[in-house]
């Protein structure tokens, strides 16, 4: 019997899954054992380690360290940003325009450009004169990562003893990141941008490249920016052949250049050139007996006494001057400009705002003061961008945006004059709301139904913002853009009483619009720019935009007639002036923090701004108080000796008693091209004439007295007049 073959059974091959599935088990398995092994012998350590009593406090102490310096890191990151922005791009760089300056009649006032700062290597600089500038403005350059720490505690520690600031604690690259970055608003905000620009610059730059650079482009009073420029400007020679006695005369400007400036003040000059010296000795750089000669022999300058740099005008004017040339592809940065300055009104507007800051200055508790003029054709005739240019260089005339309060108003009530209503329409001065806002007077009063020219005399806020809400924001801001107002505008509700900031130039060249009448103002600093070799490439005569019309003459009559209002029985009676009417409006911004003045005439329109860098308020300053009297003062003397234009649309432009159009004044001595004298002798008869003016009238009493005096016969010998004068 043959076996038969068993029959074969079928065996399944296990999934793969089932692997994988026990793979991923185990390795959870193992992980999670391994973990709780790792974690166990953590815990077991750091028991051992834990730390108690004493070191507890400091590994405490420590971390909330670690935690505070972390947050204060990503603090410092958050205000670093807009440091980080200004320096995207690197370094501005120094324009190539060589620009010479001409005012208005032709006569050279100053230059701008590669001409300002004609760079001497600092391999070829003086050893003494960069070791003045060290000494004084920053002994520790070389040791420090841009901020100074140390220097600051000494200077705080000075300045504590001396009970004021007589020592600075900034950088010699703080300094720089303000001079070629920043403006010199005292602010916070500032201060950290400064501190973060300064270490850009030192990662960036090498000491060498920051000192060179320091010293080509800081202001040195009189026009001249860089030590090169200076030592030419102060003692025409080259700055690689000053003495000893020079160089420290040039390292005391730094500080305060027009302050120390030896073609203004010599011996204060010379005074801050000794405190240099000192600073040589006590750093360390040289002995006494090196510098006891320069201390006997100090420097001299060249008489530069008649030499008059409206710097504030001539940044604006170089500023012009490339726009053109980039706008109308010019082709060549080789220029000299004729410009619209008038530089005997520049003197005037100088020495108007010099005086009532000096008057005034402490009792409003203001620190700065901007002015421009413009003549009724746009051109700019005056800048004060500040009280000093040789401590600050930041245009505020130009570059500082303020809020005008009230004079802002005139945009609202000439829109509504341009839709057709008239001075003598009313509107409600009653309590308002718009939304979760309640604007008020300045009196916290109503004065009820009152007509237009009245609400707008006495710069009532109700009324404004009710005749804002009925011309329209839209059509407000649209007018304000076209009659000259570049900054942006916000256009909201509040926008009526002037919390939208503007610049001075803005308002100066806006209220040009009623001046010419009714005309787009056409502003221009410029009259002309030649090529070297004489060519004409732009001339404003041929160049500018025609005139067009932006208020009818029906309006632009309302409103000069209710701005004539403000100054004659409104709120600026104290810029009325003497020889013709005047229009304008005040503007007092919340907290007193600015006072403003924008007025005209048929000649000039003139804005007046007044407050402090750091936005501080000031003791109750108004528009009506110093503003007005700066602008009065000025416009006083500007209208002397010339043709008097009436303003556009007022019947009786001039005041009662007052000359009509080409009309001499009634002192012969100074009527235009009547007396023959020099400018110097026409201003003594005119002081003199004006401390008559000034002197209080004579009494009754000395009236009688000096009647019964016996008079001094001409023939009278010497011993009788001097008997009678004792």
């Amino acid at each position: 019997m043959t076996d038969q073959p068993k029959p074969k059974r079928s065996h399944k091959t296990p999934s793969r899954l089932i692997e994988v599935d026990a793979w991923i088990d185990s390795s959870l398995f193992r992980f999670r054992n391994g973990f709780s092994q790792w974690w166990e012998g953590v815990t077991i350590q750091s028991r051992r380690m834990r730390a108690r009593g004493f070191y507890r406090i400091v590994f405490e102490l420590a971390g909330e360290g670690f935690t505070l310096g972390v947050a204060g890191f990503i603090l410092l990151l958050l205000l670093a940003q807009p440091a980080m922005r200004m320096t995207a791009n690197g370094l501005p760089e120094e324009a190539d325009f060589s620009v010479t300056f001409l005012d208005r009649k032709g006569n050279e006032i100053g230059q701008r450009g590669i001409l300002r700062a004609a760079a001497v290597p600092i391999d070829e600089l003086p050893d003494q004169f960069i070791k003045a500038v060290l000494a004084t403005e920053d002994r520790r350059f070389f040791e420090h990562w841009g901020i100074d720490f140390f220097g600051l505690a000494r200077a705080l520690g000075e300045n504590a003893r001396a009970g004021g600031v007589v020592q600075g604690g900034s950088t010699l690259t703080q300094q720089l990141a303000k001079n070629v970055f920043l403006s010199p608003e005292q602010s916070l905000e500032r201060k950290i941008n400064e501190a973060f620009i300064s270490l850009w610059l030192e990662t960036h730059l090498s000491k060498r490249e920051i000192l060179a650079m320091y010293l080509d482009r800081a202001y040195m009073g009189g026009g001249t920016f860089g030590a090169a420029a200076a030592a030419e400007f102060y003692f025409d020679k080259s700055i690689r052949d000053v003495n000893l006695g020079e160089a420290a005369m040039l390292a005391g400007l730094f500080k305060a250049p027009a302050k120390y400036a030896p073609h203004i003040n010599l011996p204060a000059a010379r005074a801050r050139a000794n405190e240099v010296l000192t600073n040589l000795v006590q750093a360390g750089f040289m002995t006494e007996g090196q510098v006891v000669a320069a201390r006997r022999q100090p420097a001299s300058a060249v008489d530069r006494s008649q030499r008059q740099s409206p710097d504030y005008f001539l940044d604006y004017a170089f500023e012009e001057t490339q726009r053109l040339v980039r706008e109308n592809d010019l082709g060549t940065r080789n220029l000299v400009a004729r410009t619209t300055i008038d530089m005997k009104l520049q003197a005037l507007a100088d020495e108007a705002v010099d005086y009532n800051m000096r008057q005034f200055g402490k009792t409003y508790d203001v620190e700065q003061a901007a002015m421009v003029v413009l003549s009724d054709d746009g051109g700019v005739r005056a800048m004060v961008g500040g009280r000093d240019y040789g401590q600050s260089q930041f245009n505020r005339a130009t570059r500082a945006l303020r809020q005008p309060g009230s004079s802002f108003k005139v945009y609202v009530y000439a829109t509504a004059m341009q839709q057709g209503m008239k001075p003598d329409d009313t509107i409600m001065d009653s309590p308002l709301r718009i939304g979760n806002w309640a604007p008020q007077n300045y009196g916290r009063s109503f004065a009820g139904r009152v007509t237009l020219k009245s609400a707008l005399g006495r710069s009532l806020n109700i009324p404004a913002v009710r005749l804002y809400q009925k011309v329209g924001f839209d059509n407000t801001v649209k007018l304000a853009k076209e009659m000259g107002i570049e900054s942006d505008l916000r256009g909201d509700k509040t926008m009526a009483l002037g919390t939208s900031e503007v610049t001075v130039l803005d308002q100066a060249t806006a209220y040009t619009v009623f001046a010419n009448g009714g005309y787009t103002p056409n502003r221009h600093a410029i009259s002309q720019l030649t090529s070297a070799e004489g060519r004409i490439l732009w001339d404003a005569r041929r160049d500018l935009p025609p005139r067009r019309e932006l208020l009818n003459p029906e309006a632009t009559k309302n409103m000069n007639d209710m701005l004539v209002g403000v100054t004659e029985s409104g709120t600026a009676r104290r810029a009325q002036l003497s020889m013709t009417r005047a229009g304008g409006k005040t503007g007092t911004t919340q907290g007193y923090r600015d006072g403003w003045f924008v007025g005209f005439t048929g000649n000039f329109v003139g804005a007046v701004w007044y407050g402090n860098d750091s936005f501080r308020p000031t003791k109750k300053l108004t528009g009506g108080s110093l503003p007005a009297m700066t602008w009065q003062r000025f416009m006083e003397a500007a209208h002397q000796n010339i043709e008097l234009k009436p303003i556009p649309y007022i019947d009786n432009p001039f005041p009662e008693g007052g000359r009509d159009v080409g009309e001499p004044v009634d002192n012969p001595l100074i009527a235009a091209g009547q007396t023959g004298l020099t400018p110097d002798a026409e201003h003594v008869l005119s002081e003199i004439g004006t401390r008559f003016e000034d002197l209080a009238p004579l009494t009754g009493e000395q009236v009688a007295s000096a009647a019964s005096e016996k008079p001094v016969p001409l023939a009278a010998s010497s011993d009788e007049r001097q008997t009678v004068e004792n």
